[in-house]
């Protein structure tokens, strides 16, 4: 007796193509599944240690200060209390493995009142002691020797920056006297005075070894406090010198007391985005807890000080990473909604090309949970394998610490792979079985997709979006999604009578081709069924509408970013003269001509002016004076300032000169009087509300036409401002200004300023919160037009058969090849299209109704107005791919049909 073949074994060889299909599909829907949690966390990671390393290595450490114990050795008892520090808090918080940072360092420093010293503005220098461990091996020798012990009670030897050596004018050897401290500069002192026995050079001044003792490694050029207009600040300078272990216990008198300090650096690349609350609860055991409580108990030193700037660090970086997750969290459910689509139609086209074969075994008497069980074995043997192979490349290609989320959606995906098939033939075979009573329970089920999705927009729109930092909104995130179900549903209903009435119209025009075309596209597809299978529509709606969102929100942020750039800069670009300079005419004239600029002036400004308002009261303003017409085209542009370039028209004829005036000037004659002593009348005609030359500045502004204030022009000097509208190449423009204008500044150094909105963008768009929220939503987008690639791809699979047996039944009657693409067309393009405008209308629908209460401002990089717009532009392009895809496939599809033999499709017995 033979032993019946394996049921998985012989399907697998019997259509092995829709295996290795099923397989495909599955690896790339769980990897992009396992993917996206792992991109999201990785985006995440980086852009909180960006973060945090911008706040500087003080502000990323535990700091521990406290007075100098009594007795002992000091360097000692500073290496012990290190070391104990390092034992307690490393437990808690990961430390960078370099160690800690430690010394002591004086309170104060002494002014050094040697006339050989170089004293900028006529103030002597002073000198600060530090004793930091390990300074030794962060620097090198460049002139004397590294300071030893020293004679007892002479010179303290320390060694001093050659940076500061050379711009003090002291040289090794030297022998400097301390006179009064800063802190009690009456006091009398014991005389104390420091030997300079060598000079160092720093190895790396970047190293955070140094974070705290910046003039170490060079000699700062501080001011004094000015106490008033007739004190003002002077410069002198301000060292650090270095001191050896031997001489740490005379520290103290040479600084008024000592302050011993530890300073720890947290490993900031260890730290997690997902573990910042744990992390936050670590610093406060640390600061104000139970182990602070152990560190200041078992020190037994005085004043024990602990504390860390990382807390707040963390806190706002929690904040801005939950106010930008709800945002993110939309264009990733739209791909998994329709990704889950995609599957469930893969499963219902599956069913469907076994309809056949799932009834010859039930009418054999296999019942229904044996099929399952089969079916489900032969999905296990496809999909399970494709599913982990698609997880481990996730895991392989972003790595990152936490797990769970990328396997748990994996996970799902494959579950969804591996019982959609099995799961739709078992309710095939029991809707067979039932027979009547399906269409009531669509009806109800569409009735309450209806309900839901109306109760979810009415309350985001009641409510408004969850508050930035409350974290994922789901409401938020379903809404769009809902609607877009609710869309196809109502398409579904709407499409058969619609393409039935076109069918009707086609049939009374000569030709058979459209009429038949359009006939089986109402019955979709299919000479059997009455109406299309929702599952295509679903797919096609959800791709565009969600793609369109995704896509709206992108253009949306960049031009929110645009008008936010535009309106600081006041222009499309801006070009500032150094200071005490201006733009020479070459630079204006040359500028005005570069590609991509609409609309350029020169702007000449005072911002040291008085304006009389009489009665003996006057004001101090800033006056702008530039050509009206262009002025008001920039004002516009930049959404600031916006007036009617008519009220400066006109000439004065020596009569005062009209003027816009802001901050409360009212309207009349007034004078104006430059630093210089000169005057001019002035009337004031209208009000602006602020000025794009402008920006920041403190003071009402007064703006004047350049052509009758000619005079004024002429005594206030050059231009201080180029600004211009338009599309202005970025590089060129800043190449021409240092050609025409020399380098620029640096800091704040003197040089000119070049500004564009491209390089404001860019800014806004630099920080890796934003960058990665973009790029993930540019990853949404992306998925969504490949899920509607592979729904174009299965709808077409799922009628391919039959439509080819047609055409190959309508050929032995006479049609031509040309109408058989035309009936293709026909049958095909009325769905897609219809699925095309649904899903447009979709997209608009949830930008109208849920835009008003986004809040696009973690994204762009800086406060806008709250809302999203519908944009044409992003929502066609969406919609037209969609349309264009399913043209390239009809017309795909008919290339291979078309080489197909009629005797392959008219096999004898065929029921198609």
């Amino acid at each position: 007796m033979s032993t019946p073949a394996p049921w998985v074994r012989t399907r697998l060889r019997t259509a092995p193509l829709a295996a290795l299909l099923t397989a495909a599909l599955t690896l790339v829907l769980v990897f992009l599944a396992a993917a996206l949690p792992r991109a999201l966390d990785r985006g995440a990671d980086g852009a909180l240690h960006a973060f945090l390393r911008g706040s500087g290595p003080v502000a990323t450490s535990v700091v521990v200060t406290s007075g100098p114990p009594a007795g002992g050795e000091p360097e000692r008892k500073l290496d012990a209390t290190a070391a104990r520090l390092t034992d307690l808090i490393g437990p808690v918080l990961p430390l960078e493995p370099g160690g800690p940072v430690y010394g002591r360092r004086g309170l104060a420093a002494r002014s050094l009142p040697d006339p050989g010293l170089d004293r900028p503005e006529s103030v002597a220098p002073e000198l600060a002691l530090v004793y930091q461990h390990g300074a030794r091996e962060h620097v090198h020798l460049t002139a004397g020797r590294w300071p030893d012990a020293g004679a007892a009670g002479g010179p303290v030897p320390v060694v001093l920056s050659a940076a500061a050596a050379e711009a003090m004018k002291v040289r090794p050897g030297a022998v400097l006297d301390g006179g009064a401290s800063v802190l009690s500069p009456t006091a009398r002192l014991s005389p104390q005075q420091v030997e300079v026995v060598g000079l160092y050079a720093v190895d790396d001044p970047a190293d955070p070894f140094w974070a705290e003792l910046g003039c170490a490694i060079g000699a700062c050029r501080n001011m004094t406090p000015s106490h008033g207009p007739g004190d003002p600040p002077v410069a002198y300078w301000y060292a650090v010198a270095l001191t050896g272990p031997e001489s740490v216990s005379r520290l103290g008198v040479w600084s008024d007391g000592a302050l011993d300090y530890w300073r720890l650096p947290v490993r900031v690349e260890a730290l997690r985005a997902d573990r910042l609350r744990q992390t936050s609860f670590g610093l406060a055991a640390v600061t104000s807890g139970p182990l602070a409580v152990e560190v200041v108990s078992g020190s037994g030193r005085p004043d024990v000080r602990i504390d860390s700037g990382l807390r707040s660090a963390i806190d706002t970086a929690r904040q801005r990473q939950s106010a930008i997750d709800s945002l993110t969290a939309v264009g990733p459910a739209g791909a998994a909604g329709v990704s889950a689509v995609v599957l469930c139609l893969a499963a219902a086209l599956a069913a469907e090309r076994r309809t056949a074969e799932l009834l010859l075994l039930r009418a054999r008497g296999a019942g229904i949970g044996g099929v399952f069980r089969r079916l489900l074995g032969e999905g296990a043997a496809t999909v399970l394998p494709a599913a982990a192979l698609g997880a481990l490349l996730a895991f392989a290609l972003l790595p990152t610490p936490r797990r769970l989320p990328a396997a748990g959606a994996a996970g799902a995906v494959a579950l969804l792979a591996l019982l959609a098939f099995p799961v739709r033939a078992a309710l095939l075979l029991r809707g067979a079985a039932a027979g009547a009573g399906r269409g009531r329970r669509r009806l109800v089920g569409e009735f309450a997709v209806l309900a839901v999705t109306a109760a979810a927009v009415a309350q985001v729109v009641r409510r408004g979006v969850a508050p930035l930092g409350e974290g994922v909104d789901p409401l938020l995130v379903a809404a769009p999604l809902l609607l877009s179900l609710t869309g196809a549903l109502l398409l579904a209903r709407l499409q058969p009578p619609l393409i039935g009435l076109l069918a009707r119209r086609a049939g009374r025009r000569p030709g058979v081709v459209g009429f038949l075309g359009l006939a089986r596209a109402a019955r979709g597809g299919g000479g059997g069924r009455s109406r299309p299978s929702v599952l295509p529509l679903l797919a096609l709606v959800l791709a565009v509408a969600c793609g369109a969102v995704g896509a709206t929100v992108l253009a949306s942020v960049a031009a929110d970013r645009a008008e936010v750039a535009r309106y600081a800069l006041g222009g499309d670009a801006v070009v500032s003269a150094g200071s005490n300079t201006s733009l020479p005419q070459s630079f204006v004239t040359e500028a005005g001509r570069l590609p991509g600029v609409t609309a350029a002036l020169p702007v000449w400004i005072d911002e040291d002016v008085v304006l009389s308002l009489g009665g003996g009261a006057s004001v101090r303003v800033n006056v702008v004076v530039a050509d009206p017409v262009p002025y008001a085209r920039l004002a516009e542009a930049a959404g600031r300032g916006r007036f009617d370039p008519a009220l400066l028209a006109g000439d004065p004829g020596g009569g005062p000169l009209p003027a816009l005036a802001g901050g409360g000037v009212p309207e009349g004659e007034f004078s104006l009087r430059l630093a210089g002593g000169d005057a001019a009348r002035i009337r004031v005609v209208g009000h602006a509300d602020g000025t794009p030359a402008l920006v920041g500045s403190a003071g009402p502004t007064v703006v004047l036409p350049a052509g009758p204030a000619a005079d004024l022009v002429a005594r206030i000097g050059g231009p201080a401002k180029w600004l211009a509208a338009g599309r202005p190449d970025d590089a060129a423009l800043r190449a021409l200004a240092g050609r025409l204008l020399g380098p620029p500044a640096a800091g704040a150094g003197t040089g000119h300023r070049v500004r564009t909105v491209a390089s404001e963008v860019a800014a806004l768009g630099a920080d890796p919160l934003q960058a990665s929220a973009v790029r993930l939503f540019w990853v949404s987008v992306g998925a969504t037009a490949l899920s509607a690639l592979l729904s174009v791809l299965l709808t077409l699979l799922r009628a391919g058969p039959e439509r080819a047996a047609v055409l190959a039944r309508l050929r032995t009657m006479g049609l031509r090849p040309r109408q058989g693409l035309a009936l293709i067309l026909a049958e095909v393009l009325p769905q897609s299209l219809v699925a095309a405008l649904g899903g447009a209308l979709t997209a608009v629908c949830c930008v109208l109704l849920l835009g008003p209460a986004v809040d696009l401002s973690p994204l762009v990089g800086s406060g806008v107005a709250a809302g999203l717009r519908p944009l044409a532009a992003p929502i066609a392009e969406q919609a037209v791919g969609l349309a264009l895809l399913a043209v390239l496939a009809v017309l795909a599809e008919a290339a291979v049909t078309a080489r197909r033999q009629i005797t392959t499709e008219l096999r004898a017995g065929d029921a198609r």
